[in-house]
This record gives structure tokens, C-alpha cells and sequence, in this order.
């Protein structure tokens, strides 16, 4: 590890702009009475909770590696080693993609398309000012160690 100790920059914490992102969709759909997705109740509620289920269950298998490893999840605290374990061996971002899977469960439990609708952006806001941020980080703080693990592994999947 080189003598990056500035952390990654990150300014806003990211599931905010996964809860922003939900309620600005569910508060389009309530205020301007948008279509919903139409399903019933019962479809909604066994595939949202599903996903749900294994949104929590991605977040959380990172995280646990982050805090077993003692280095730190927070985006804009310096890392003290690099994760590559784990969850992490099939995914650079079990956190953000748990939170992406989190965020189609509640936006299908809540029968908001304008939700899904705006999970593209939301994706790419999180992409800009944080992947992008933490990755510059990483590169900076171990080097060739995290290039070739970021050549073996994808961002999402």
C-alpha cells in the first residue's frame, strides 16, 4: 500500500442518493398521480420482498468483510487494506449494488414506476461521485493491487 491517506472524497453518504432518488420517484407518483406498475398486491409484495431480502444480504456480505478486515466502509475515510474476498470476488460494489437491488424492492413493493424509472440516474450519480472517486482512491492507495483486481472483477457483476 502507497501513502494514500486522503480516502476517496466522497462528499454526500451514498444511501442518500438511493433514498432521494426513491422519494422523489414515490413523491411523483403521489403528487402527479403517475401510473403505477400494476400489479397486484400480492406479486408485489413476494417479488419486492424477495428483493429486498437479497439486497439486505449483498449489502450486509460486504460490509461484514469491510469489518472484519478493519478497514473502513465509510467512502470518505482512507481504506487500511484492500477487500477482495468474499462477495467481493464477483462484485468491486456488493454495497451500491445491494442498495440497487434494495431500491427495485421498495419501488415495486410501493408500485412506483416513476421510482424505477429514475434508477438509471440514480446509478449514474452514484457512478460519478462515488465509484469514480473511491476507484481514483484505490488506484492511488494500492496500485497495481487494485488494477488487477479491478481487471479481474466488474464494477456491479
Amino acid at each position: 500500500m502507497t501513502n494514500a491517506t486522503d480516502g476517496a472524497n466522497v462528499r454526500f453518504p451514498p444511501p442518500l442518493i438511493y433514498v432521494g432518488g426513491l422519494a422523489v420517484g414515490i413523491g411523483a407518483d403521489r403528487l402527479l398521480n403517475l401510473p403505477t406498475l400494476g400489479l397486484p398486491i400480492m406479486i408485489r409484495s413476494i417479488v419486492g420482498g424477495s428483493l429486498d431480502v437479497t439486497g439486505f444480504l449483498v449489502m450486509f456480505a460486504g460490509a461484514g468483510l469491510f469489518l472484519r478486515r478493519r478497514t473502513a466502509i465509510l467512502p470518505f475515510k482512507p481504506a487500511s487494506s484492500l477487500v477482495t474476498s468474499g462477495i467481493l470476488r464477483w462484485t468491486r460494489n456488493p454495497m451500491y449494488l445491494g442498495m440497487a437491488i434494495f431500491y427495485v424492492g421498495l419501488a415495486v413493493i410501493l408500485n412506483s414506476l416513476a421510482a424505477l424509472i429514475l434508477l438509471p440516474l440514480v446509478l449514474a450519480i452514484v457512478q460519478k461521485q462515488v465509484i469514480a472517486k473511491e476507484e481514483a482512491y484505490l488506484e492511488r492507495a494500492f496500485g497495481h493491487e487494485y488494477l488487477a483486481y479491478k481487471e479481474r472483477v466488474g464494477r456491479w457483476l
